[in-house]
Protein backbone atom coordinates (compact mmCIF):
# COMPACT_ATOMS: atom_id res chain seq x y z
CA UNK A 1 0.00 0.00 0.00
CA UNK A 2 1.35 3.48 -0.62
CA UNK A 3 3.34 5.24 2.09
CA UNK A 4 0.80 8.52 2.04
CA UNK A 5 -1.94 6.71 3.05
CA UNK A 6 -2.75 6.88 6.85
CA UNK A 7 -2.45 2.92 8.16
CA UNK A 8 -5.18 3.99 11.17
CA UNK A 9 -2.75 1.22 13.49
CA UNK A 10 -3.93 2.27 17.25
CA UNK A 11 -1.46 1.79 20.04
CA UNK A 12 -0.86 -0.56 22.21
CA UNK A 13 -2.86 -3.30 20.38
CA UNK A 14 -3.61 -6.43 22.15
CA UNK A 15 -1.26 -9.39 20.46
CA UNK A 16 -3.64 -12.03 22.10
CA UNK A 17 -7.70 -11.55 22.90
CA UNK A 18 -7.98 -14.11 25.59
CA UNK A 19 -11.45 -15.54 26.88
CA UNK A 20 -13.29 -12.93 29.90
CA UNK A 21 -14.77 -15.95 32.53
CA UNK A 22 -15.77 -15.39 35.73
CA UNK A 23 -13.80 -11.94 35.82
CA UNK A 24 -10.75 -13.85 34.67
CA UNK A 25 -8.91 -13.29 31.22
CA UNK A 26 -8.34 -16.66 30.25
CA UNK A 27 -7.00 -18.75 26.92
CA UNK A 28 -9.09 -22.09 25.95
CA UNK A 29 -8.90 -24.70 27.59
CA UNK A 30 -7.31 -26.58 24.80
CA UNK A 31 -4.88 -24.02 24.22
CA UNK A 32 -6.28 -23.15 20.24
CA UNK A 33 -5.94 -19.64 19.13
CA UNK A 34 -7.18 -18.14 15.63
CA UNK A 35 -5.33 -15.21 13.89
CA UNK A 36 -7.50 -12.02 13.52
CA UNK A 37 -6.54 -10.26 10.43
CA UNK A 38 -7.60 -5.85 9.59
CA UNK A 39 -9.17 -5.52 6.36
CA UNK A 40 -7.09 -3.04 5.29
CA UNK A 41 -3.37 -5.08 4.99
CA UNK A 42 -4.95 -8.54 5.38
CA UNK A 43 -2.47 -9.44 7.58
CA UNK A 44 -2.85 -10.14 11.21
CA UNK A 45 -2.01 -8.29 14.13
CA UNK A 46 -3.16 -10.97 17.13
CA UNK A 47 -4.26 -14.45 18.12
CA UNK A 48 -7.88 -14.58 19.64
CA UNK A 49 -8.55 -17.71 21.71
CA UNK A 50 -10.48 -20.46 20.10
CA UNK A 51 -13.25 -21.11 22.18
CA UNK A 52 -15.20 -24.94 22.50
CA UNK A 53 -17.87 -26.72 24.30
CA UNK A 54 -15.49 -26.90 27.45
CA UNK A 55 -14.85 -22.74 27.27
CA UNK A 56 -18.78 -22.54 26.82
CA UNK A 57 -19.13 -24.42 30.09
CA UNK A 58 -17.01 -22.85 32.04
CA UNK A 59 -19.11 -19.58 31.19
CA UNK A 60 -22.16 -20.90 31.28
CA UNK A 61 -20.94 -22.28 34.87
CA UNK A 62 -20.03 -18.53 35.80
CA UNK A 63 -23.04 -16.88 34.46
CA UNK A 64 -24.83 -19.87 36.52
CA UNK A 65 -22.99 -19.14 39.89
CA UNK A 66 -23.60 -15.40 39.56
CA UNK A 67 -27.18 -15.61 38.75
CA UNK A 68 -29.29 -15.81 42.14
CA UNK A 69 -27.86 -13.11 43.71
CA UNK A 70 -27.64 -10.72 40.71
CA UNK A 71 -31.31 -11.70 39.36
CA UNK A 72 -32.13 -10.67 43.11
CA UNK A 73 -30.53 -7.33 42.79
CA UNK A 74 -33.54 -4.98 43.11
CA UNK A 75 -33.92 -2.82 39.95
CA UNK A 76 -32.55 -0.36 41.11
CA UNK A 77 -29.13 -1.00 41.58
CA UNK A 78 -28.92 -2.42 38.55
CA UNK A 79 -29.53 0.69 37.33
CA UNK A 80 -26.91 2.46 38.74
CA UNK A 81 -24.47 0.09 37.77
CA UNK A 82 -26.00 0.32 33.70
CA UNK A 83 -25.37 3.98 33.94
CA UNK A 84 -21.97 3.61 35.38
CA UNK A 85 -21.38 1.19 32.47
CA UNK A 86 -22.77 3.91 30.14
CA UNK A 87 -20.33 6.47 31.74
CA UNK A 88 -17.54 3.77 31.41
CA UNK A 89 -18.22 3.54 27.70
CA UNK A 90 -18.51 7.20 26.86
CA UNK A 91 -14.82 7.58 28.86
CA UNK A 92 -13.54 5.45 26.17
CA UNK A 93 -15.15 6.61 22.81
CA UNK A 94 -11.76 7.68 21.21
CA UNK A 95 -10.55 4.63 21.87
CA UNK A 96 -13.30 2.50 20.36
CA UNK A 97 -13.91 4.44 17.47
CA UNK A 98 -9.74 3.93 16.83
CA UNK A 99 -9.98 0.01 17.67
CA UNK A 100 -13.65 -0.35 15.44
CA UNK A 101 -11.84 1.41 12.45
CA UNK A 102 -9.01 -0.87 12.41
CA UNK A 103 -10.82 -3.85 12.91
CA UNK A 104 -13.79 -3.39 10.90
CA UNK A 105 -12.76 -1.29 7.80
CA UNK A 106 -15.57 0.92 9.10
CA UNK A 107 -14.93 4.85 8.02
CA UNK A 108 -13.63 6.75 11.06
CA UNK A 109 -16.38 9.34 10.83
CA UNK A 110 -18.89 6.23 11.33
CA UNK A 111 -16.80 5.13 14.07
CA UNK A 112 -17.01 7.94 16.31
CA UNK A 113 -20.51 8.24 18.18
CA UNK A 114 -20.66 4.57 18.62
CA UNK A 115 -19.51 4.88 22.23
CA UNK A 116 -22.15 7.31 22.31
CA UNK A 117 -25.00 4.99 21.35
CA UNK A 118 -23.60 2.50 23.27
CA UNK A 119 -23.86 4.01 26.30
CA UNK A 120 -27.44 5.50 25.33
CA UNK A 121 -28.04 1.67 25.32
CA UNK A 122 -27.09 0.85 28.65
CA UNK A 123 -28.98 4.63 30.08
CA UNK A 124 -32.33 3.88 28.28
CA UNK A 125 -32.53 0.28 30.05
CA UNK A 126 -31.38 1.68 33.33
CA UNK A 127 -34.96 3.10 33.04
CA UNK A 128 -36.51 1.15 31.30
CA UNK A 129 -36.18 -1.24 34.35
CA UNK A 130 -37.41 0.96 36.88
CA UNK A 131 -40.05 2.30 35.66
CA UNK A 132 -41.78 -0.90 33.57
CA UNK A 133 -44.85 -1.48 36.09
CA UNK A 134 -46.12 -5.21 36.44
CA UNK A 135 -49.85 -5.83 35.70
CA UNK A 136 -52.47 -6.43 37.84
CA UNK A 137 -56.26 -7.70 36.69
CA UNK A 138 -59.22 -7.62 38.82
CA UNK A 139 -62.08 -10.75 38.38
CA UNK A 140 -64.70 -8.73 39.88
CA UNK A 141 -64.98 -8.23 43.62
CA UNK A 142 -63.88 -12.22 44.18
CA UNK A 143 -60.44 -12.28 42.75
CA UNK A 144 -57.00 -10.26 41.29
CA UNK A 145 -54.82 -11.80 39.55
CA UNK A 146 -50.86 -10.12 38.86
CA UNK A 147 -47.85 -10.64 36.70
CA UNK A 148 -44.59 -11.12 38.11
CA UNK A 149 -41.38 -10.87 35.65
CA UNK A 150 -38.54 -13.03 36.33
CA UNK A 151 -35.26 -13.12 34.44
CA UNK A 152 -34.70 -16.34 32.94
CA UNK A 153 -31.13 -17.28 33.47
CA UNK A 154 -28.08 -17.57 31.45
CA UNK A 155 -28.45 -15.69 28.10
CA UNK A 156 -26.78 -16.42 25.06
CA UNK A 157 -26.06 -13.95 23.13
CA UNK A 158 -24.28 -13.89 19.72
CA UNK A 159 -23.50 -10.40 18.02
CA UNK A 160 -21.99 -10.04 13.90
CA UNK A 161 -19.12 -8.11 12.52
CA UNK A 162 -20.62 -4.85 11.83
CA UNK A 163 -20.63 -2.21 14.16
CA UNK A 164 -19.46 -5.20 16.91
CA UNK A 165 -18.96 -3.18 20.00
CA UNK A 166 -22.19 -1.14 19.66
CA UNK A 167 -24.15 -4.02 18.38
CA UNK A 168 -22.58 -6.09 21.33
CA UNK A 169 -24.22 -3.18 23.69
CA UNK A 170 -27.59 -3.65 22.21
CA UNK A 171 -28.37 -6.98 23.84
CA UNK A 172 -25.74 -6.22 26.89
CA UNK A 173 -27.64 -3.52 28.25
CA UNK A 174 -31.43 -5.45 28.02
CA UNK A 175 -30.08 -8.52 29.61
CA UNK A 176 -28.44 -7.20 32.03
CA UNK A 177 -31.54 -4.81 32.88
CA UNK A 178 -33.70 -7.67 33.17
CA UNK A 179 -31.16 -9.76 35.89
CA UNK A 180 -29.90 -12.29 33.46
CA UNK A 181 -26.27 -13.14 33.89
CA UNK A 182 -25.07 -14.07 30.25
CA UNK A 183 -22.02 -15.76 27.74
CA UNK A 184 -21.05 -13.62 24.86
CA UNK A 185 -19.77 -14.88 21.55
CA UNK A 186 -18.38 -11.89 19.45
CA UNK A 187 -17.90 -12.29 15.71
CA UNK A 188 -14.64 -13.95 15.27
CA UNK A 189 -14.02 -11.43 12.01
CA UNK A 190 -14.09 -8.11 14.44
CA UNK A 191 -13.38 -8.98 18.06
CA UNK A 192 -10.88 -6.38 19.32
CA UNK A 193 -13.66 -4.34 20.51
CA UNK A 194 -14.75 -6.81 22.68
CA UNK A 195 -11.40 -6.38 24.83
CA UNK A 196 -12.76 -3.03 26.49
CA UNK A 197 -16.12 -4.43 27.78
CA UNK A 198 -13.63 -6.35 30.47
CA UNK A 199 -12.08 -3.12 32.28
CA UNK A 200 -15.58 -0.92 31.42
CA UNK A 201 -17.75 -3.45 33.25
CA UNK A 202 -15.60 -4.15 36.43
CA UNK A 203 -15.19 -0.50 36.51
CA UNK A 204 -18.36 -0.06 37.18
CA UNK A 205 -18.64 -2.51 39.41
CA UNK A 206 -20.64 -5.57 37.98
CA UNK A 207 -19.86 -8.81 39.75
CA UNK A 208 -17.77 -11.84 38.05
CA UNK A 209 -19.31 -14.19 36.44
CA UNK A 210 -22.30 -11.84 35.47
CA UNK A 211 -21.18 -11.31 31.70
CA UNK A 212 -18.42 -13.90 29.83
CA UNK A 213 -16.97 -13.30 26.81
CA UNK A 214 -16.35 -16.37 24.67
CA UNK A 215 -14.10 -15.67 21.60
CA UNK A 216 -14.19 -18.51 18.65
CA UNK A 217 -15.36 -19.65 15.40
CA UNK A 218 -19.31 -19.70 15.29
CA UNK A 219 -19.50 -23.37 14.35
CA UNK A 220 -17.69 -23.97 17.49
CA UNK A 221 -18.22 -21.47 20.00
CA UNK A 222 -21.02 -20.21 18.54
CA UNK A 223 -22.62 -23.87 18.16
CA UNK A 224 -21.41 -25.27 21.78
CA UNK A 225 -23.71 -22.01 22.67
CA UNK A 226 -26.68 -22.96 21.27
CA UNK A 227 -26.18 -26.33 22.06
CA UNK A 228 -25.80 -25.92 25.77
CA UNK A 229 -28.64 -27.16 27.67
CA UNK A 230 -28.50 -24.07 30.54
CA UNK A 231 -28.74 -21.54 28.47
CA UNK A 232 -32.69 -20.83 27.93
CA UNK A 233 -32.42 -18.35 25.14
CA UNK A 234 -30.40 -17.35 22.44
CA UNK A 235 -30.08 -13.99 21.00
CA UNK A 236 -28.66 -13.68 17.50
CA UNK A 237 -27.78 -11.01 14.86
CA UNK A 238 -26.44 -12.44 11.55
CA UNK A 239 -27.43 -14.09 8.51
CA UNK A 240 -30.59 -15.92 7.56
CA UNK A 241 -28.76 -19.17 7.33
CA UNK A 242 -27.21 -19.01 10.23
CA UNK A 243 -29.80 -17.78 12.19
CA UNK A 244 -31.96 -20.69 10.51
CA UNK A 245 -29.53 -23.12 11.58
CA UNK A 246 -29.52 -21.65 15.20
CA UNK A 247 -33.58 -22.30 15.00
CA UNK A 248 -33.37 -25.67 14.29
CA UNK A 249 -30.77 -26.53 17.15
CA UNK A 250 -32.30 -24.90 19.88
CA UNK A 251 -35.09 -26.56 19.26
CA UNK A 252 -33.84 -30.16 20.92
CA UNK A 253 -34.09 -27.83 23.97
CA UNK A 254 -36.95 -25.63 23.25
CA UNK A 255 -35.17 -22.35 23.80
CA UNK A 256 -36.48 -19.20 23.31
CA UNK A 257 -34.96 -17.43 20.42
CA UNK A 258 -34.79 -14.11 19.28
CA UNK A 259 -33.11 -14.01 15.17
CA UNK A 260 -32.23 -10.57 13.99
CA UNK A 261 -31.23 -11.77 10.22
CA UNK A 262 -30.67 -10.43 6.83
CA UNK A 263 -32.14 -7.44 4.48
CA UNK A 264 -32.70 -6.75 1.01
CA UNK A 265 -35.07 -3.31 2.19
CA UNK A 266 -37.01 -1.94 -0.56
CA UNK A 267 -37.08 1.63 -0.89
CA UNK A 268 -39.94 3.16 -3.38
CA UNK A 269 -39.39 6.12 -4.55
CA UNK A 270 -42.96 7.94 -6.08
CA UNK A 271 -42.82 10.67 -8.69
CA UNK A 272 -44.22 12.91 -6.30
CA UNK A 273 -41.64 12.96 -4.09
CA UNK A 274 -38.56 15.34 -3.19
CA UNK A 275 -36.29 13.97 -5.32
CA UNK A 276 -32.95 15.86 -3.76
CA UNK A 277 -34.27 14.66 -0.14
CA UNK A 278 -34.92 10.98 -1.40
CA UNK A 279 -31.46 10.76 -3.02
CA UNK A 280 -29.28 12.39 -0.02
CA UNK A 281 -31.15 9.01 1.65
CA UNK A 282 -30.36 6.77 -0.75
CA UNK A 283 -27.31 7.41 -1.07
CA UNK A 284 -26.58 7.69 2.29
CA UNK A 285 -28.68 4.22 2.92
CA UNK A 286 -27.04 2.08 0.75
CA UNK A 287 -23.22 3.28 1.34
CA UNK A 288 -22.67 4.50 4.53
CA UNK A 289 -21.59 1.73 7.14
CA UNK A 290 -19.30 0.15 3.90
CA UNK A 291 -22.69 -0.67 3.25
CA UNK A 292 -22.48 -3.70 5.92
CA UNK A 293 -25.84 -3.08 7.34
CA UNK A 294 -29.10 -5.21 7.89
CA UNK A 295 -31.15 -2.43 6.97
CA UNK A 296 -29.65 -1.20 3.99
CA UNK A 297 -32.03 0.44 1.27
CA UNK A 298 -30.87 -1.94 -1.32
CA UNK A 299 -33.75 -1.81 -3.95
CA UNK A 300 -34.88 1.32 -5.18
CA UNK A 301 -37.73 1.19 -6.76
CA UNK A 302 -38.52 4.25 -8.68
CA UNK A 303 -41.79 5.72 -10.33
CA UNK A 304 -41.22 5.45 -14.36
CA UNK A 305 -41.60 9.48 -14.93
CA UNK A 306 -38.85 10.02 -13.04
CA UNK A 307 -36.94 6.80 -13.08
CA UNK A 308 -34.11 7.96 -15.90
CA UNK A 309 -33.26 11.65 -13.82
CA UNK A 310 -33.14 9.53 -10.68
CA UNK A 311 -30.86 6.59 -11.78
CA UNK A 312 -28.57 8.89 -13.36
CA UNK A 313 -27.78 11.11 -10.29
CA UNK A 314 -27.58 8.29 -8.34
CA UNK A 315 -25.11 6.86 -10.49
CA UNK A 316 -23.63 10.32 -10.65
CA UNK A 317 -23.55 10.40 -6.45
CA UNK A 318 -22.26 7.20 -6.10
CA UNK A 319 -18.91 7.93 -8.30
CA UNK A 320 -18.40 10.83 -6.28
CA UNK A 321 -18.21 9.04 -2.82
CA UNK A 322 -14.85 8.70 -1.29
CA UNK A 323 -13.24 5.43 -0.73
CA UNK A 324 -10.46 5.26 1.66
CA UNK A 325 -8.39 4.27 4.48
CA UNK A 326 -11.03 3.73 7.16
CA UNK A 327 -8.33 6.25 9.48
CA UNK A 328 -8.84 8.80 6.73
CA UNK A 329 -11.51 11.41 8.11
CA UNK A 330 -12.50 12.17 4.47
CA UNK A 331 -13.16 8.41 3.67
CA UNK A 332 -17.10 7.90 3.18
CA UNK A 333 -16.92 4.58 2.25
CA UNK A 334 -13.85 2.07 3.95
CA UNK A 335 -12.75 -1.53 3.62
CA UNK A 336 -14.83 -4.02 3.74
CA UNK A 337 -14.27 -6.31 6.61
CA UNK A 338 -12.29 -9.65 5.23
CA UNK A 339 -11.23 -11.11 1.81
CA UNK A 340 -13.81 -14.15 2.11
CA UNK A 341 -16.47 -11.36 1.95
CA UNK A 342 -15.23 -8.95 -0.06
CA UNK A 343 -14.84 -11.85 -2.38
CA UNK A 344 -18.95 -12.98 -2.20
CA UNK A 345 -19.42 -9.26 -2.77
CA UNK A 346 -17.21 -9.18 -5.89
CA UNK A 347 -18.61 -12.24 -7.44
CA UNK A 348 -21.81 -10.65 -6.47
CA UNK A 349 -20.97 -7.91 -8.63
CA UNK A 350 -20.11 -10.01 -11.76
CA UNK A 351 -23.14 -11.45 -11.51
CA UNK A 352 -25.14 -7.87 -11.48
CA UNK A 353 -23.19 -7.25 -15.06
CA UNK A 354 -24.41 -10.66 -16.56
CA UNK A 355 -28.26 -9.51 -15.37
CA UNK A 356 -28.86 -5.91 -15.42
CA UNK A 357 -27.17 -2.22 -16.47
CA UNK A 358 -24.08 -1.11 -14.61
CA UNK A 359 -23.88 2.82 -13.80
CA UNK A 360 -21.18 2.79 -11.64
CA UNK A 361 -18.66 1.55 -9.90
CA UNK A 362 -18.10 -2.16 -9.71
CA UNK A 363 -14.36 -2.42 -9.57
CA UNK A 364 -11.51 -1.56 -7.07
CA UNK A 365 -10.67 2.22 -7.03
CA UNK A 366 -7.38 2.96 -8.72
CA UNK A 367 -5.91 4.96 -5.86
CA UNK A 368 -6.16 2.20 -3.68
CA UNK A 369 -4.11 -1.56 -4.96
CA UNK A 370 -4.93 -3.26 -1.57
CA UNK A 371 -6.96 -3.95 1.01
CA UNK A 372 -10.77 -4.93 0.37
CA UNK A 373 -12.16 -2.22 -1.66
CA UNK A 374 -14.81 -1.36 -3.74
CA UNK A 375 -16.32 1.68 -5.57
CA UNK A 376 -19.90 2.11 -4.82
CA UNK A 377 -21.67 0.49 -7.32
CA UNK A 378 -25.21 1.04 -9.33
CA UNK A 379 -27.26 -1.50 -11.36
CA UNK A 380 -30.45 0.02 -13.23
CA UNK A 381 -32.95 -1.99 -15.06
CA UNK A 382 -32.79 -4.97 -12.53
CA UNK A 383 -35.13 -7.66 -13.07
CA UNK A 384 -37.05 -9.00 -9.93
CA UNK A 385 -35.36 -12.75 -10.55
CA UNK A 386 -32.09 -11.06 -11.00
CA UNK A 387 -30.00 -12.23 -7.58
CA UNK A 388 -28.89 -9.28 -7.33
CA UNK A 389 -32.67 -8.00 -6.50
CA UNK A 390 -33.08 -11.17 -4.56
CA UNK A 391 -30.27 -12.00 -2.54
CA UNK A 392 -28.81 -9.93 0.37
CA UNK A 393 -25.63 -9.09 -0.52
CA UNK A 394 -24.10 -6.82 2.21
CA UNK A 395 -22.11 -4.16 0.62
CA UNK A 396 -21.87 -0.84 -1.23
CA UNK A 397 -23.98 -2.15 -4.03
CA UNK A 398 -27.78 -0.98 -4.86
CA UNK A 399 -30.23 -2.42 -7.89
CA UNK A 400 -32.45 0.14 -9.08
CA UNK A 401 -35.70 -1.11 -10.99
CA UNK A 402 -38.91 0.98 -12.44
CA UNK A 403 -42.55 0.68 -11.78
CA UNK A 404 -45.70 1.85 -13.05
CA UNK A 405 -48.19 2.10 -10.18
CA UNK A 406 -48.80 1.98 -6.84
CA UNK A 407 -49.88 -2.04 -7.10
CA UNK A 408 -46.83 -2.87 -8.81
CA UNK A 409 -44.45 -0.72 -6.22
CA UNK A 410 -45.73 -2.69 -3.50
CA UNK A 411 -45.82 -6.20 -5.45
CA UNK A 412 -42.05 -5.37 -6.12
CA UNK A 413 -41.22 -4.35 -2.91
CA UNK A 414 -43.11 -7.62 -1.33
CA UNK A 415 -41.01 -9.64 -4.49
CA UNK A 416 -37.97 -10.87 -2.33
CA UNK A 417 -38.06 -13.38 1.09
CA UNK A 418 -36.63 -11.06 3.17
CA UNK A 419 -39.26 -8.02 5.39
CA UNK A 420 -36.77 -6.74 7.42
CA UNK A 421 -36.61 -2.73 6.79
CA UNK A 422 -38.29 -0.53 4.09
CA UNK A 423 -38.39 3.02 2.76
CA UNK A 424 -41.26 4.81 1.29
CA UNK A 425 -40.87 8.71 -0.57
CA UNK A 426 -44.14 10.51 -1.69
CA UNK A 427 -45.57 14.07 -0.35
CA UNK A 428 -49.09 11.93 -0.79
CA UNK A 429 -49.11 11.22 3.15
CA UNK A 430 -52.13 8.98 2.85
CA UNK A 431 -50.76 7.05 -0.18
CA UNK A 432 -47.31 6.78 2.33
CA UNK A 433 -49.61 5.03 5.16
CA UNK A 434 -51.32 2.40 2.49
CA UNK A 435 -48.12 1.70 1.22
CA UNK A 436 -46.23 1.40 4.53
CA UNK A 437 -49.35 -0.89 5.65
CA UNK A 438 -48.69 -2.89 2.72
CA UNK A 439 -44.97 -3.52 2.41
CA UNK A 440 -43.92 -7.17 4.40
CA UNK A 441 -41.35 -5.50 6.53
CA UNK A 442 -41.31 -5.48 10.25
CA UNK A 443 -40.32 -1.41 9.81
CA UNK A 444 -41.31 0.91 7.87
CA UNK A 445 -39.91 4.80 7.21
CA UNK A 446 -41.72 7.35 5.44
CA UNK A 447 -39.55 10.44 4.06
CA UNK A 448 -37.04 9.68 6.30
CA UNK A 449 -33.55 7.39 6.19
CA UNK A 450 -33.34 5.13 9.05
CA UNK A 451 -33.81 6.80 12.36
CA UNK A 452 -34.81 4.55 15.35
CA UNK A 453 -36.72 5.41 18.55
CA UNK A 454 -35.14 2.94 21.76
CA UNK A 455 -38.39 2.50 22.63
CA UNK A 456 -40.34 0.83 19.25
CA UNK A 457 -39.68 -2.86 18.56
CA UNK A 458 -36.88 -3.82 15.98
CA UNK A 459 -37.13 -7.16 13.97
CA UNK A 460 -38.83 -8.56 10.33
CA UNK A 461 -40.62 -10.70 9.29
CA UNK A 462 -40.35 -13.42 6.59
CA UNK A 463 -36.79 -14.64 6.28
CA UNK A 464 -35.39 -11.14 7.73
CA UNK A 465 -35.78 -12.58 11.71
CA UNK A 466 -38.22 -13.57 14.87
CA UNK A 467 -39.58 -11.59 17.31
CA UNK A 468 -38.80 -8.03 18.37
CA UNK A 469 -36.12 -6.52 20.55
CA UNK A 470 -36.36 -2.33 21.76
CA UNK A 471 -37.71 -0.93 24.65
CA UNK A 472 -40.13 -3.40 26.81
CA UNK A 473 -39.93 -5.99 24.09
CA UNK A 474 -36.76 -7.07 25.11
CA UNK A 475 -37.38 -7.29 28.56
CA UNK A 476 -40.24 -9.14 27.58
CA UNK A 477 -37.27 -11.35 25.89
CA UNK A 478 -35.68 -11.72 29.07
CA UNK A 479 -37.73 -12.46 31.26
CA UNK A 480 -40.43 -14.77 31.71
CA UNK A 481 -43.69 -14.11 32.93
CA UNK A 482 -45.67 -15.53 35.70
CA UNK A 483 -49.12 -14.97 36.76
CA UNK A 484 -50.24 -15.12 40.35
CA UNK A 485 -54.34 -15.77 41.19
CA UNK A 486 -55.38 -14.49 44.59
CA UNK A 487 -58.51 -14.99 45.66
CA UNK A 488 -60.02 -12.19 48.04
CA UNK A 489 -63.09 -13.58 48.99
CA UNK A 490 -64.62 -17.47 49.82
CA UNK A 491 -63.74 -19.76 46.91
CA UNK A 492 -66.63 -21.31 45.39
CA UNK A 493 -65.80 -24.53 43.97
CA UNK A 494 -68.49 -26.97 42.01
CA UNK A 495 -68.22 -29.82 44.65
CA UNK A 496 -67.37 -32.78 42.13
CA UNK A 497 -67.71 -36.28 44.51
CA UNK A 498 -69.70 -34.43 47.60
CA UNK A 499 -72.30 -36.42 48.81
Amino acid sequence: MPTDLPTGRPDDLPGEIRHWIGGELLDSADGRTFAVCDPVSNSPYATAAAGGPEDVDRAVAAGRAAFPAWSKLGTRERARILYRIADGVEAREERLAALETFDSGLPITQARGQARRAAENFRYFADVIVGLGEEAFRVGDEQINYVVRTPIGVAGLITPWNTPFMLESWKLAPALASGCTLVLKPAEWTPLSAGLWPEILEGAGLPAGVVNIVHGIGEEAGQALVDHPQVPLISFTGSTDTGKHIVRSSAAHLKTTSMELGGKSPVVLFADADLDAALDSVVFGVFSLNGERCTAGSRVLVERPVYEEFTRRLAERAERVRVGPPADPTTQVGALVHPEHYTRVLDYVETGQREAKLLAGGSRPAHLPEGNYLQPTVFADVPRDARIFQEEIFGPVVAVAPFDDEAEAVELANATEYGLAAYVWTSDLKRGHRVAHAVESGMVWINSHNVRDLRTPFGGVKSSGLGREGGAHSIDFYTESKIVHVMLGEAHTPRFGAS
